[in-house]
Parts: C-alpha cells; sequence; structure tokens
C-alpha cells in the first residue's frame, strides 16, 4: 500500500467560520419562524440545530512533524502531512493501531491518551480517555531492555541497545503491521539475538565475524561501532514493510552475564598479569645480559661461567621479585 498525501485542503479557518455562521442562521431562522408561524423556516432551522455539529468533526489540526492517516468507511483516502488546519469528510476517521501502545522504554507516546476528569451533579466522578489517533513523524528513541545472549564461543553475555527511529511512511506503518512499535520491539530484540551469536565477547582465536572464511579479531567489546552497524542493517531489513527508517543503533550495556562475571573477572586478571609478568622477563634479560656485555668491554672482572651463572640468578631474583631485595655484603672470598 503506498502513502496519499492530502495537501490541498487547508480551507480550515473558512469551513470554521462558514459552519458557525450557519448556526447563527439556525438559531435566528428558528426564532423568526416560531414569531411568524413560518413552519419550513422553523423546521429548516431546527434541523439544523441538531446536526450542524457533523461539519465541526471533520476540522483537523496538523502540527509540524504530525501525520493523520484517514479512512472512509474502512477506505483508505490518504494522509494530512504538512502542518495547518484542514477541513475533510466529516465522517472520515483517523487511524493509528500503536496510540494507546506506551513501550515502557521509549517515551514518544507521551500524552497520546489524555485523561479528562468528568463529575456528576449527584457527587459521581469518573474519567474519560482521549485518544490522539496522529502518528508522530519526529525521531524517536527506543531502549529495549537488557538482553542475556550467548556469544558465538557460548558464553553468556548481558547487553542492550538503544535504536534512534522514525515513520517514514504512515500507510505502511498504519495498515501493513498490526503495531509499528510492538513489531519495531519485537524486531530489535531478534536482531540483536542474531547478531550478538556472530561474535565473541572478547577477542579469541580462530573466529571468523564477517563470513569470509578467514579468523579476524571482531568482537562485542572491540568493534561496537561494527557490530552496531550490522544491528542496524538488520532491523532496517525487518521493518522497512512498516514504513519505519531505522537511523542509528548503539550498545549501550555489555557485560557478561552474573553466572559467570566472576570467572571471567579472575580470567582476565590472570591474562593480565601474565602478560606483566611476560613484560618483567623479558626486561630483566635484557638487562642482564647487558650487564654482562658492559662487564665483558671495560674488562672490570673476568668471571667464569660458574660466577656468571650465579650473577645471572641473582640479577633474576633481583629485577623479577615482587618485592624489594635485601642486599648481603660478602666481606669474605666467594669460595
Amino acid at each position: 500500500m503506498s502513502e496519499k498525501i492530502i495537501g490541498t485542503r487547508k480551507n480550515g479557518m473558512m469551513a470554521l467560520l462558514i459552519s458557525i455562521l450557519l448556526y447563527i442562521l439556525a438559531i435566528v431562522g428558528a426564532i423568526a419562524g416560531g414569531v411568524d408561524e413560518n413552519l419550513i423556516i422553523l423546521i429548516i432551522s431546527v434541523v439544523w440545530l441538531f446536526i450542524g455539529w457533523i461539519p465541526f468533526m471533520g476540522l483537523k489540526v496538523i502540527k509540524p512533524q504530525e501525520a493523520l492517516v484517514l479512512t472512509l468507511f474502512g477506505k483508505y483516502v490518504g494522509t494530512l502531512k504538512d502542518a495547518g488546519f484542514y477541513f475533510v469528510n466529516p465522517f472520515c476517521t483517523g487511524v493509528n493501531p500503536a496510540a494507546k501502545t506506551k513501550l515502557g522504554q521509549s517515551g514518544d507516546v507521551k500524552g497520546a491518551i489524555e485523561k479528562i476528569s468528568v463529575r456528576a451533579s449527584g457527587g459521581a466522578s469518573g474519567e474519560i480517555e482521549l485518544t490522539n489517533k496522529k502518528i508522530s513523524l519526529k525521531i524517536m528513541t527506543l531502549n529495549n531492555s537488557r538482553q542475556k545472549v550467548n556469544d558465538c564461543l557460548g558464553n553468556p553475555v548481558e547487553i542492550g541497545i538503544a535504536v534512534m527511529w522514525r515513520v517514514v511512511d504512515t500507510a505502511k506503518a498504519a495498515f501493513n503491521v498490526d503495531n509499528y512499535k510492538e513489531y519495531l520491539s519485537l524486531q530489535c530484540d531478534s536482531a540483536l539475538r542474531n547478531v550478538v551469536r556472530i561474535y565473541p565477547y572478547d577477542v579469541a582465536p580462530g573466529v571468523d565475524t564477517t563470513g569470509d572464511g578467514l579468523a579476524d579479531e571482531g568482537s562485542l567489546r572491540g568493534s561496537s561501532e561494527i557490530v552496531a552497524a550490522r544491528i542496524r542493517e538488520e532491523i532496517q531489513q525487518k521493518v522497512t514493510e512498516a514504513g519505519l527508517e531505522i537511523i542509528e543503533a548503539r550498545i549501550t550495556y555489555l557485560a557478561y552475564a552474573s553466572e559467570i562475571a566472576a570467572v571471567m573477572l579472575q580470567r582476565q586478571q590472570a591474562s593480565a598479569i601474565i602478560d606483566a609478568r611476560k613484560m618483567i622477563v623479558d626486561g630483566a634479560v635484557g638487562m642482564v645480559e647487558m650487564a654482562l656485555e658492559r662487564l665483558n668491554e671495560n674488562n672490570v672482572v673476568e668471571l667464569d661461567e660458574e660466577r656468571k651463572a650465579a650473577m645471572v640468578s641473582n640479577l633474576l631474583v633481583v629485577l623479577c621479585g615482587n618485592h624489594d631485595a635485601q642486599p648481603i655484603v660478602n666481606s669474605g672470598s666467594l669460595y
């Protein structure tokens, strides 16, 4: 179904003035007909007083970045998109299947349902709900709740995304899907799961995330921009038929699931300790080599193999130890 824009009926002010004028004439005619006993004028005036409110139903006010999908006895007649004061067929009704839908993470439907308090003469009170049938064309944000998904290595991770979206085709949004807001939320969850299952949480050897058959360094933590772009493309493919445009998708939360978070933290700590120890040992070996070379070059002292081994051992202990070494001064012979 293609969208039809109605932009040639911005005559709401004229229709309003004419309707008010006819009401005034009907009142005057009813009074004059009763006084002059003119039944024709009296009947016409009274009938118009009863049905004269119908034209007021055809007055529609459209604000910027709003749209109203109109149907006439079940047939789609067009969409009011441009801001202005319109007069349309009074029997046309607005269609917005998501008017009463309020996603807990999105504020785009705030004010869509207005409540009016009514108090009767006997003291009883109640509320009347007025539903706004207009569709917002503004950029809105959907922040779905966090999901627990297994990455490509089977590790459970918790991830949340924020999706910026807007309605670009009101006819598709109103008629192609039952409720475009719930449809978008469901497709966001599905796309998020499909993409997260391709990536590991952190860089892992032998993992292909691009589908070219070659291992790469893609990961959820290190390639967040690429992952977000793939999620956006995945969602866009699903919601095009609903007349929606996905502007951007961003990862708002990423962490290991609580059941393995402590173990993975210990793993990361162990990996960091190993990397630090490796750097310390590499530096210590380089310093020992430099010390032996300087001693040999300057002929400071001649060391045999046994003394060299003892010196290397002592230097490595001093350089690689976690605590400061306590020196022991040898005042006698080494042997």
